[in-house]
């Protein structure tokens, strides 16, 4: 399997600048590259990247997408004085030129091509190309929105050309809608683009109807079009991740993508002129994280706006570190959609109902909840200070966010450890693990046995949960201390309980377990410390009342289950909202799921807790593999 991350940049497309006075094209800077650069040297991610060479687009490339007198007028741009650009630039909407920005515009296209090609190759497992002028606006025949020719619609074409794929999702997470992606593939069932976007009930640029959630695609391309509409400014992280596992994750595993690209606008980032919506940088990395999960992990990210400078720069460095596979910071925030959210959220999914069938059979109730449980939901922003129509930020405004950023990324921020997953028992590692695991010493059976007297003698009841204890408490010990970012030990299900209860006592404040089977002890769960959500076929007698044991019952064969719906549906936004700070996977006996299921299960939790897992698996002999 690929392994590395590429990164992509090249000074000279930062030559590419306005010329002229013009209130609407001067946020769109060369810093906007620079920036982002300088903050990845600076937490030294650049060095961690595989070093991948931009090259210019062929004309051959560009006319996949566009047509030739649309390049043909960008190439005449070239010996054109100021005069000239200004006024080729004004037949566009909102587009300038420079006499460089057409050789920018093919290193762009070159830039992303390359990237589609080391991952398709397998030189690396994914990357992000940092380009400018940005793509998604481009039309076949006109610029548009600051962008010349459609980056990441051209990397699709060249993708289905050069590597035969017949499903690429493209995913266009910028605040305004890339209608120009939309329209080259609104006909085309080989691509899933997805896109969310400030829309505000077509005041808000583009300002079309077609960007609204009826838009589904066009003959063929019927439900192969998703436009989710924000209607409000101020969405945060919980709207974004509500919109994941609400609309695009669930679509996305049942498209089931060979690659995907990502336009990657953070102009929907905190303190953007455009956008002026408040998620932080670090939603970005649990975006990034549930796309890799898909496609075998071939994502190429391809910048599109962003015109903060320190939240675009602050977001390009997450998206690379998770790119790394560092683990991801915890969310910060709200965990609840507001309900603005909640009615585009609902308005797509009854859109898409009769192309998708996990809608066909979807239980709504879940969302209803939410829109209708008060308890649960945050206050729809009603604050006129950002309700206000789009504008430059006053200098103390940007001042203020920069500050903000300053101290919550050093807040979010935290040192990896230096061993990624450990335990103690090397066959445990060579049945359920595909990396490197490091093994660590059992706890001294004296200490175990004086432990288990003091404090939970009435929850060990045999030999064989006595046993267990030595790898359990080591490696409990070791994630506290930080030493190590995860775990994973062979033990039985009465285990559990005592991890649980000794997690607690260790210091961990929410630990959350998600457990698959049959449970022998219910944990106490009263004060909250521990949330349980235990998966199993039938319910279980002597189950607990507390609000925080969830029950979920479970048959893998059952008609009309959809694990993808469970998972992304219920298991994910009631864990987000928990946000705990350690996630236990306990796979005991009789589980009610598959293999492919529980290993996916690992992988979205991981963006939990900052990726701290404690896994405990009942058999060896299953030979679950997980990506801990």
């Amino acid at each position: 399997m690929a392994s590395g991350t590429a990164l992509i940049y090249d000074e000279e497309m930062t030559t590419h600048k306005l010329l002229w006075s013009d209130p609407v094209c001067d946020i769109e800077v060369p810093e906007r590259l620079s920036s982002s650069y300088e903050q990845l040297k600076c937490y030294h991610l650049v060095e961690r990247c595989v070093h991948v060479p931009a090259r210019e687009g062929s004309e051959e490339e560009i006319l996949l997408v566009h047509s030739l007198e649309h390049l043909e007028v960008a190439k005449s741009t070239q010996t054109m004085n100021d005069e000239e650009l200004k006024r080729v630039s004004g037949n566009y909407d909102a587009f300038f030129f420079h006499p460089n920005t057409y050789r920018c515009a093919r290193l762009a296209v070159g830039a992303t091509l390359q990237l589609v090609d080391a991952v398709m190759s397998g030189k690396v497992c994914n990357g992000m190309a940092l380009v400018r002028p940005p793509g998604h606006h481009s039309q076949r025949n006109a610029a548009n929105g600051f962008c010349l020719f459609n980056n990441v619609a051209i990397a699709a074409e060249y993708a289905k050309l050069k590597y035969g794929l017949q499903r690429i999702l493209i995913v266009d997470w910028d605040v305004h809608h890339g209608q120009g992606i939309q329209y080259i593939f609104e006909e085309d069932p080989s691509v899933l683009y997805f896109s969310w976007h400030r829309y505000e009930h077509q005041e808000f640029w583009p300002s079309l109807k077609e960007s609204n959630y009826d838009a589904v695609g066009l003959g063929k391309g019927e439900g192969f079009n998703i436009n989710l509409p924000w209607n409000k400014v101020g969405m945060g992280n919980s709207d974004y991740l509500a919109a994941f596992f609400h609309v695009l994750l669930p679509m996305a595993f049942e498209f089931d993508p060979e690659l995907i690209l990502v336009s990657s606008g953070y102009d929907s980032g905190i303190g953007d002129p455009e956008g002026q919506m408040n998620a932080t940088p670090e939603v970005f990395a649990h975006l990034t994280h549930f796309l890799m999960q898909l496609a075998n992990g071939k994502l190429c990210v391809i910048l599109e706006g962003g015109y903060h400078l320190k939240s675009l720069s602050e977001s390009v460095c997450m998206t690379v570190k998770t790119l790394l596979g560092d683990p991801v910071p915890q969310i910060t925030g709200e965990m609840a959609p507001c309900l603005s959210a909640i009615e585009s959220i609902q308005n797509v999914r009854a859109a898409h109902k009769p192309y998708w069938k996990w809608l066909m059979y979807e239980d709504t109730s879940f969302l209803q909840n939410l829109s209708t449980s008060s308890h649960l939901l945050k206050k729809t922003n009603t604050n006129p200070s950002t309700e206000h129509e789009s504008k430059m930020p006053s200098n103390d405004e940007t001042v203020k966010v920069e500050r903000f950023l300053e101290l919550h990324m050093k807040n979010i921020l935290f040192p990896v450890p230096p061993i990624k997953t450990a335990t103690t028992d090397a066959k445990v590692s060579a049945h359920l693990l595909p990396v490197p695991v490091h093994l660590v010493k059992e706890m001294d059976k004296t200490e175990i046995k004086a432990l288990v007297s003091g404090s939970y003698a009435d929850l060990v009841k045999e030999d064989k949960t006595l046993l267990s204890l030595g790898s359990i408490l080591a490696i409990l010990d070791k994630i506290m201390k930080k030493e190590v970012c995860n775990g994973i030990v062979e033990s039985p299900a009465s285990s559990v309980a005592v991890a649980l209860r000794h997690s607690v006592r260790l210091g961990f404040q929410r630990v959350l377990c998600i457990f698959v089977g049959d449970m022998q002890i219910i944990p106490n769960t009263e004060d909250g410390k521990i949330l349980v959500i235990h998966i199993c076929e039938k319910e279980q007698s002597g189950k607990s009342s507390s609000k925080h044991y969830i029950s979920l019952n479970w048959k893998e064969d059952a008609e009309g289950n959809d694990f993808f719906s469970a998972v992304l549906g219920f298991i994910l936004p009631v864990a987000y909202s928990y946000q705990p700070n350690l996630t236990v996977i306990a796979v005991g006996p009789n589980r009610s799921l598959g293999i492919s299921e529980i290993s996916l299960l690992f992988a979205l939790l991981q963006g939990l807790a900052e990726s701290r897992i404690l896994a405990m698996i009942e058999e060896v002999g299953g030979c679950i593999q997980t990506s801990v």
